[in-house]
């Protein structure tokens, strides 16, 4: 993670900086009025866990995300503080020795005289002394220095090398980004493109790319289980259960699949869950207040595949908190897979990743590549957030839509978009 504050006049020439050093991934982690203007304290590549582990105690206090930020924000600055009160008082030291330096002992010396045929006097032994002070002085404080670096080398480890060196590196970076991945990805696939043709760096950053795409081993209908999915508001988390129930039934009958749903925060929010059920002859079970998601778990043991909905709802909804508590409280082995929209913006996808994590998340879904003009963007937010795809959907039709991930063929998709959009006659604006 790479943490750097900015100072402006005005937040808009703050937040420019920011675009400009930092790129459009940046995390604002705190902003307040100093003397002069603002200040901005940024992240890029923020974690929440890797924050939450640094400050250790301190991020017990932290009740939600934006606090923890803050948090994470106050504790650089602190460092930052540190590290230059400790070269001030090295500074000083250094200062301090220059101007108690007693000229005649060169001197003294050259000549030939030593300190047993010349008697040492006071001022001359308070000097002495005081260099040595000043010596274990400045060993103690280059020891403090050598203790902060340390404390801040996990950021400084994490921070990405700069940008692409010569012309191939710098076109591949740009082709990249025009398939859909984020600037600081292209470019980091693009520096290991040393040299050669352009489109053998391009060959070879696919391959890396399809290398770091993870996918799921196991086909949900033939393993079975309890899997939850999670997400934000219409990134088509309920048609996606509806198109794996029909596919389950289709394959192994409804006797052994059950619904469940966790959204009870909004009105008629599960209807269209209830419809799947009636079609499929699937029963359909609701939590509430008067059955825990555990009860009816429990009811449906007998199962062998439970698929769970879930409430689109973000950290500032009232029952946010209270949906993903149950899922990860549960004694059951709920796996949690987000749901993460082909159509969506890469920081919003980030951003939802972070509202979700603390579910423990499994795995992913992707959805409505069919919407999307480029794939780039969600093959880039799988690939640095490390979560194995599962399926990803197409289009609306149940189930023929749903297509179990495999890394190249999502690859050799999102080359093809690629092509099919450079195709595209150019819109007069």
């Amino acid at each position: 993670m790479k943490v750097k504050r900015f100072f402006a006049k005005s937040m808009s020439e703050a937040l420019r900086q920011v675009r400009d050093q930092m790129g459009q991934d940046a995390v604002i982690l705190s902003n307040r009025r100093v003397d002069g203007g603002v200040e901005i304290v940024t992240a890029l590549d923020y974690d929440e866990n890797m924050a939450r582990q640094r400050l250790g105690d301190a991020a017990k206090a932290a009740t939600n995300g934006s606090h923890l930020a803050q948090l994470q924000a106050e504790q650089h600055c602190k460092l930052e503080a540190e590290l230059d009160r400790s070269r001030n008082r090295i500074r000083e030291v250094r200062d301090g020795q220059a101007e108690n330096h007693d000229p005649e002992t060169p001197r003294q010396a050259a000549t030939g005289e030593s300190a047993g045929a010349c008697p040492v006097s006071g001022a001359e032994a308070a000097n002495g002394f005081a260099e040595s002070a000043y010596s274990g002085e400045l060993a103690w404080m280059r020891a403090e220095i050598s203790s902060l670096r340390d404390m801040m080398s996990a950021q400084r480890d994490e921070t990405p090398p700069g940008p692409a060196t010569n012309a191939v590196q710098q076109r591949l970076s740009e082709r990249l980004q025009e398939f859909g991945l984020g600037m600081e990805l292209a470019d980091s696939l693009a520096r290991r493109h040393r040299d050669g043709r352009l489109e053998d760096g391009w060959k070879h950053s696919l391959k890396m790319l399809t290398a770091g795409l993870k996918t799921s081993r196991d086909e949900w209908c033939s393993e079975g289980g309890v899997y939850a999915l999670v997400g934000p508001t219409g990134c088509g988390k309920t048609t996606t259960i509806g198109k794996l129930a029909a596919h389950y039934v289709l394959r192994h009958g409804p006797e052994s699949l059950a619904l469940v749903t966790t959204d009870r925060y909004r009105v008629a929010a599960h209807e269209q869950l209830f419809v799947f059920g009636r079609i499929l002859n699937v029963p359909v079970r609701v939590v509430d207040e008067r059955h825990s998601i555990d009860d009816i778990l429990d009811e449906l043991s007998d199962r062998h595949l439970v698929l769970i909905d879930t409430a689109g709802l973000t950290s500032s909804d009232k029952g946010y908190d209270e949906q993903l508590g149950e899922l990860a409280r549960s004694q059951h082995n709920i796996q949690t897979h987000l749901v993460a929209s082909a159509t969506s913006q890469p920081r919003i996808m980030k951003s939802v990743w972070h509202c979700y994590k603390m579910a423990g998340l499994s795995g992913c879904v992707v959805t409505k590549t069919d919407e999307a003009l480029t794939l780039g963007e969600v093959l880039g937010f799988v690939m640095e957030t490390g979560l194995p795809v599962a399926y990803y959907t197409n289009g609306q039709r149940i189930p023929e839509d749903l297509h179990r991930a495999e890394s190249v063929p999502m690859v050799r998709m999102a080359i093809d978009r690629l092509k099919k959009l450079q195709q595209q006659p150019a819109v007069a604006v």
